[in-house]
């Protein structure tokens, strides 16, 4: 397959628009030959060009972007920092020793944006006061119980909350029961990734709006770009899910396209009809149910549409469309609220792979590669960019040791066949969701 610069989409919707006008770096043009090339400017391609910058003061690593910083996936998620995962279905003995590396790399990772949004300091409405997750229709009840054994189990300090706490924390009378997980944190996307892009190593050259659009192997290994071309000795892809347009893991990752609205900023008196919290993040207990915002600057954002959409955004048409849904998720949620209006929409794409797996390691000569991250990207992204970097660079770490412990990906079908799994894997998603949509 032949790309272009066209195989990157973007638009003006998102996180990014809620922010000032950000001045971007210059779109590479020319040749350019560097030690290290990094791939993919979301959280993943930040933190493993700062790792290895650090590890390598004397040499250049070029970090490419295909869009602006904040307009890929990294920049289009709900802003939860997770710290403890949570995996559908009952406690399984023989997989804690898998829960408690899982959960390892995300503390990983949420430590080290917290260290990087003090020591930069980052804008980005950073607050780790953990976050709840909910229930209101049967399905998602019966996993409460699941879920509060596992927190148990791991000795996960959390507090379980009856429906007249969850409305007096939440200002919402739908949820019946639920938990809030102490650990994890809430951030505004963009702004993270902004803010990490801006405050990079001064042996870091950020190129955005530089995609790559083919690889050539070799000693040096050969970008090829739009307007010019990188010759690398080694290589980090950081694209999660865009792998595939370079190649790689094409038959193990797809792409899902969620959406969601923001209101406007609310006014006093509906601020104060939203609980005792002020800030607060919301997961469903059932797979496919809402996430829930209310942000730092006072705005509600609901997420409650999920679909395959073969790894792309959501034209302006089907975006209009889903705010029906994400409008009735709304006004069941805060019928009080019925008259306040959404101001933005967004669409994002998650990666996620048949059975739930991470990606990381080498992918061939001097390639390296992170990604499939299943809707915990902000933390578990993080720690394996730092990882990937010193696993490429010859290093050896507990975390580079629970990162390469991931389960092999399994296959996926080619076209149409994945069209029909991935059509499944989204109903099945929602089956059960009910009142938690």
């Amino acid at each position: 397959m032949t790309l272009g610069s066209g195989d990157f989409q973007t638009d003006r919707h998102g996180w990014a628009e809620l922010l000032p006008e950000r001045r971007a770096s210059r779109p590479l043009r020319g040749a350019c030959r560097v030690a290290w090339a990094v791939i993919g400017a979301g959280v993943t391609g930040l933190a493993c060009a700062r790792r290895l910058a650090e590890l390598h003061p004397d040499r250049e690593i070029v970090l490419l972007e295909a869009r602006l910083v904040g307009q890929g996936a990294s920049g289009r998620n709900s802003g939860f920092v997770v710290a403890v995962s949570h995996f559908d279905g009952g406690l399984e003995a023989d997989e804690m020793a898998n829960y408690r590396r899982v959960n390892r790399i995300n503390q990983a990772g949420l430590d080290l944006l917290r260290a990087q949004v003090a020591t930069s300091a980052i804008d980005c409405q950073w607050r780790e006061d953990g976050f709840h997750h909910t229930a209101a229709d049967r399905l998602a009840m019966s996993k409460c119980s699941d879920y509060l054994r596992y927190l148990e189990a791991l000795e996960i300090a959390h507090t379980p909350l009856d429906a007249a706490a969850l409305n007096a924390r939440l200002g919402t009378a739908l949820y019946r029961v639920g938990v809030h997980v102490h650990q994890g944190a809430l951030l505004q996307p963009a702004a993270l990734v902004r803010g990490l892009a801006d405050h990079l190593p001064a042996n870091v050259r950020l190129h955005e709006r530089s995609p790559v659009l083919g690889i050539e192997n070799g000693a040096p290994l050969t970008l090829s770009l739009p307007n010019g071309e990188v010759r690398a000795d080694k290589l980090v892809l950081a694209t999660n899910y865009e792998a595939a347009k370079l190649g790689y893991l094409s038959r193990h990752l797809i792409g899902i396209t969620l959406s969601g609205s923001f209101t406007r900023v609310l006014g006093d008196d509906e601020l104060a009809s939203l609980g005792s919290q002020g800030e607060w993040g919301v997961l469903s207990l059932h797979g496919g149910g809402a996430t829930l915002r209310l942000t730092a600057d006072r705005r509600i954002c609901l997420r409650n549409a999920a679909e395959y959409n073969g790894a792309a955004l959501l034209s302006e048409a089907q975006l209009a469309a889903r705010q029906a849904v994400h409008r009735a998720g709304f006004e069941k949620r805060f019928p009080k609220l019925a008259h306040v209006p959404f101001e933005y929409a967004w669409s994002g794409v998650e990666g996620i792979s048949r059975n739930g797996t991470n990606f990381f390691g080498r992918q061939g000569d001097n390639i390296y590669l992170a990604g499939g991250y299943n809707g915990s990207g902000v933390s578990r992204g993080t720690a394996f960019g730092m990882a990937l970097a010193d696993y490429a660079s010859g290093g050896q770490s507990p975390l580079i040791d629970d990162c390469l412990a991931s389960a092999p990906g399994a296959w996926i079908p080619p076209r149409p066949f994945l069209d029909i799994g991935a059509l499944l894997t989204v109903r099945s998603r929602f089956r059960g969701v009910g009142l938690d949509r």
